[in-house]
């Protein structure tokens, strides 16, 4: 019989009651670090004082009026991101699915109403991760996730990740825009070099086409910066954000420029829950503790720490423990068995999340100091060590 829950996920047996800073709390009382973070998400933390107060407070005012009206807090919201990155406007939904589709759809209506509506297609890459809706995951063209939803919906172009010719060969006159992760997340934690993302903002200029960055999983000061793409010194024309962006909230946000989005009109794009004042009080409130003076600069010193950590382990490992990948606090270790690692590592009470190519990701929130750097390091030698004598 099928369960109430619909049984789409393999779930873990594991019941949580509630959180504090980097740690999770089990239902029996066994407490864990939280190097999943909600698969990013939780981005300060559980319980962190400044997200409680900006929810309840809100939660006393007023839940849902809908976007027939404005609404201040998504103003404010808005206000910040476009003070803080290359958008001149911000469209709020509630995931980053949601976000990344209607980037999509804005680069289509860019090019009609240019007067050019064959322009329709968009570029992604190999191994990269959009989401579960049934355009995204066309673009994301990985076979598990198209499995049984035929016929795939049209529109996307893919070539290999990180191969700036094959890209330019794909381009056509149906060719709209190109879409991008900056650090592939779900692909395995693989980082596009730097002159890769320069050289795709060129190339985008070069043909007249939109550049769009999925900074879900990403953004939000996830790799030391409030966007991953910082670090190229390049902007895009529509970004997606979404993950850490609510620190635990469902909220996205797709960002903007002013000639972007200039076709964007009343009734072209909405939705009924996004950016409720709830889920934009909350963003409110990380945006703020993320920009505060000081929060991202302590983000290199511990991910440099933790970096140095995992390449020693790697020595110590080598059997084990392949690779060590990513940037700021979105790293990630090749190992010889992701299941085994992750479920190790569980069993040592600390939370992983696989990923593919064979990696298992680190993604603790952001708050996290050296003394959870150093815990998280021994658990990982002890769960390594542990996959030697198994293997032995």
């Amino acid at each position: 019989m099928i369960p109430a829950v619909m049984p789409t996920y393999a779930r873990i047996d594991i019941m949580f009651d509630h959180g504090e800073g980097p740690y999770l709390f089990a239902t029996n009382g066994e407490r864990y670090l939280d190097f999943a973070a909600g698969i990013a998400v939780c981005s300060l933390g559980h319980s962190h004082p400044a997200l409680v107060k900006a929810l309840t407070d809100q939660a006393q005012k007023l839940w849902h009026v809908s976007n027939l009206y404005r609404i201040p807090g998504q103003e404010r919201a808005a206000e910040l991101l476009v003070a803080n990155t290359f958008a001149d406007t911000v469209f709020f939904s509630n995931s980053g699915a949601e976000a990344i589709e209607c980037g999509i759809k804005m680069i289509r209506r860019y090019h009609s109403d240019q007067g050019h509506p064959e322009k329709f297609r968009v570029i992604t890459v190999e191994g990269g991760f959009h989401g579960r809706t049934l355009a995204t995951i066309a673009a994301g063209r990985q076979e598990k996730h198209l499995a049984g939803f035929a016929p795939m919906v049209d529109g996307f172009d893919q070539v290999p990740f990180g191969n700036l010719n094959e890209l330019r060969n794909a381009i056509s006159p149906e060719t709209a825009g190109i879409l991008v992760e900056p650090i592939q997340g779900e692909g395995g934690i693989r980082a596009a070099d730097l002159d890769y993302l320069r050289q795709l903002r060129a190339t985008a200029d070069e043909f007249g086409l939109l550049l769009m960055f999925d900074e879900v999983q990403t953004g939000v000061g996830r790799t030391g910066k409030l966007f991953a793409h910082e670090h190229a010194g390049v902007t895009p024309d529509v970004m997606a954000a979404a993950k850490g962006l609510g620190g635990g909230f469902p909220i996205g946000a797709c960002l903007a420029t002013e000639k972007a989005a200039t076709a964007m009109s009343a009734g072209s794009h909405g939705s009924t829950f996004g950016g409720n004042p709830l889920a934009v009080a909350v963003a409110e409130a990380v945006l703020t503790t993320i920009l505060a003076d000081g929060f991202l600069d302590r983000i290199k010193p511990i991910s440099d720490h933790l970096w140095d950590g995992l390449l020693t382990l790697q020595k110590r490992h080598p059997t084990v423990i392949h690779d060590v990948r990513g940037a700021g606090l979105m790293l990630g270790i090749k190992v010889s068995d992701v299941p085994g690692m992750v479920a190790t590592l569980r069993d040592h009470h600390m939370l992983t999340v696989p990923a593919g190519d064979s990696v298992v990701r680190l993604l603790p929130p952001l708050i996290i100091d050296k003394s959870h750097a150093d815990e998280a390091l021994a658990a990982i030698d002890t769960a390594a060590t542990d996959l030697e004598k198994k293997a032995a």
